[in-house]
């Protein structure tokens, strides 16, 4: 299965408008909804409206941060074939050892979002599915 929809988690209207730009040109076929907490993002995944194969994910954002998330979505959710990715600013080891040491989490990425982090969630993607 190739990646065909992510839903971009942050706060930052720069940062989704760049990581729409990234995805544009790594697939334009991907379909991306956006969040711009923890909390919308919850809604959207509970909406089955949308089928969504990843989600990247930042830590700091206002009302639902990423971990708050990632704590909801652990109790709540049960998405088998959804891939998350932590993608964000923080460099310390300790917030990339906490994100994944949560089962959902597949993924740890520091921005800029880059190709080569999308060709990662594919292949993740096309594991899962063989």
């Amino acid at each position: 299965m190739s990646l065909k929809s992510i839903l971009l988690v942050d706060d930052s209207e720069a940062e989704q408008f760049l990581y729409k730009s990234i995805i544009e040109v790594y697939d334009s076929d991907i379909e991306v909804t956006s969040a711009y907490d923890g909390q919308e993002a919850l809604e959207i995944l509970n909406d089955d409206r949308f089928e969504i194969d990843a989600v990247l994910l930042d830590i700091n954002m206002p009302r639902v941060n990423g971990f708050q998330f990632l704590d909801a979505y652990s109790q709540s959710f049960n998405k088998e074939h959804l891939i998350i990715a932590m993608v964000t600013s923080s460099s310390q080891i300790a917030d990339k050892e906490k994100a994944l040491a949560y089962d959902a989490v597949s993924e740890y990425f520091e921005k800029p979002l880059t190709t080569d982090n999308l060709e990662t969630l594919s292949k993740m993607l096309a594991k899962e599915d063989a």
